[in-house]
């Protein structure tokens, strides 16, 4: 079946969302460009719908990275801007930055920071999607494309799988914590967190990413409860409680007091734990918005960079997972590099044939049970996502992994080439 797509209205308001969600498979994936100011809705690796946007104008530009799908609302007044009206608003951040209708969607960045989408286009898209969708920012125009490692996950068993289409029913609040969910257990701090082995509900998130200092801290806390110092909770934060408990453990161990932690610091209560210290790099799972999951992984040649890369799992008929990725363009600040010994860029060369995914998870090691615990959750519209930098602060509750990238950086090889956005029609071909 052949369906004419135009610009600002394509193929959701042309074919309708009862026959569009009968002829796709899901998961669906929003891909927005800046530079081309497009929308484009991919099922799998196919395009089913485009249409132009306004991004954020200088001064309030969109940012750029991997978000979800937070909240939707048929009308959302904004509580920044005078009560401005935001008509089938869907939230990408809990700091203001949304897709939504509007009349004025010119062809050039003109909104405070939101995707600016024409009215009909925005309404029948707010039908076809649901919380948790993807929706990746992007400078450039990427597009998903199948991709193949052993190391990716594949499911234990099948499950119930939730696609991200409108069969079910749209939430039009801020989620609350699924009684389904299943908590981490903070323990021991260098093995894998336990969790139950029932699939959640709602397709998974997998984060794969370097330690960072928190990840450190929330050990070293963990670790400090266990030798009788009064850490708190191991959250990562550098309280009072966690002062107190380093400058205890420091003075009963004869080093300097100064409540501070410091790799010194780290190895000395791993050390008095009878610990080895933990692998450079962490892999956590979050559900319904919540974390499940957490484990250690390790990244060979860790001075070089991963990349920034977003994968999602498709369903092949009934019996397995199907992955296709996208790489973003992200040019790593030099602070970034320091603080985890990133040497050398990631450039590709443009002659390259090797997906710069598959060199990403070549270089990425993951125990065994680890990898057995997380594909007993996976399953069609689970996601991974392999970041650096690891996720932002806007991750939280009430968000999947939420990571920022700089559009200014190097291109992949594998992105489609960049064009002049057309105003003319262009034909799809619907099996």
């Amino acid at each position: 079946m052949l369906l004419r797509l135009a610009t600002g209205i394509g193929l959701l308001a042309l074919m309708g969302t009862t026959a569009l969600a009968a002829a796709i498979e899901g998961p669906l994936q929003l891909i927005v460009s800046r530079d081309q100011q497009t929308l484009k809705v991919y099922d799998g690796d196919r395009m089913v719908a485009s249409t132009n946007i306004s991004s954020g104008m200088p001064g309030f530009i969109t940012p750029t990275g991997i978000f979800s799908i937070l909240e939707k609302k048929p009308m959302h007044y904004s509580n920044i801007y005078d009560e401005a009206p935001m008509p089938f608003m869907q939230r990408l951040t809990w700091s203001g930055i949304a897709l939504h209708a509007s009349d004025q969607v010119p062809d050039y960045p003109a909104s405070h920071g939101c995707i600016r989408i024409p009215g009909k286009f925005a309404r029948e898209l707010f039908t076809m999607t649901r919380l948790g969708g993807h929706v990746l920012v992007a400078g450039r125009d990427v597009a998903p494309r199948p991709v193949e490692h052993p190391s990716l996950f594949h499911p234990a068993h099948r499950t119930t799988d939730t696609a991200l289409l409108s069969g079910a029913t749209l939430r039009t609040t801020m989620p609350e914590t699924s009684t389904d969910a299943v908590p981490v257990t903070i323990g021991e701090p260098t093995t894998t967190e336990s969790v139950e082995r029932t699939p959640p509900l709602a397709p998974v998130r997998i984060l794969l990413t370097r330690r960072t200092e928190n990840d450190t801290l929330k050990d070293v806390q963990a670790l400090l409860n266990g030798l009788g110092y009064d850490a708190g909770v191991p959250d990562g934060k550098h309280g009072e409680l966690t002062i107190a408990a380093i400058r205890a453990f420091q003075a009963a161990e004869g080093m300097a007091v100064d409540g501070t932690i410091t790799p010194a610091l780290a190895e000395a209560v791993f050390r008095k734990a009878g610990r080895a210290l933990p692998p450079n790099g962490k892999l956590f799972v979050r559900s319904n918005f919540e974390p499940i999951l957490e484990g250690n992984i390790t990244i060979m040649e860790p001075q070089l960079e991963l990349g920034t890369h977003f994968l999602l799992a498709r369903d092949r008929e009934g019996k397995t997972i199907d992955w296709l990725g996208v790489t973003m363009d992200n040019d790593l600040p030099y602070s970034v590099r320091s603080r985890f010994g990133i040497k050398d860029p990631a450039m590709i060369e443009v002659s390259s044939t090797k997906d710069p995914i598959t060199s990403a998870l070549d270089r990425i090691a993951i125990p065994t049970d680890l990898r057995r615990q997380v594909a007993e959750l996976v399953g069609a519209g689970a996601s991974i996502t392999i970041s650096d930098a690891g996720y932002e602060a806007e991750t939280g509750k009430g968000t999947d992994f939420i990571t920022l990238t700089n559009a200014s950086g190097f291109r992949s090889p594998f992105a489609p080439s960049t064009t002049p956005r057309k105003e003319e029609s262009s034909v799809l071909t619907i099996e």
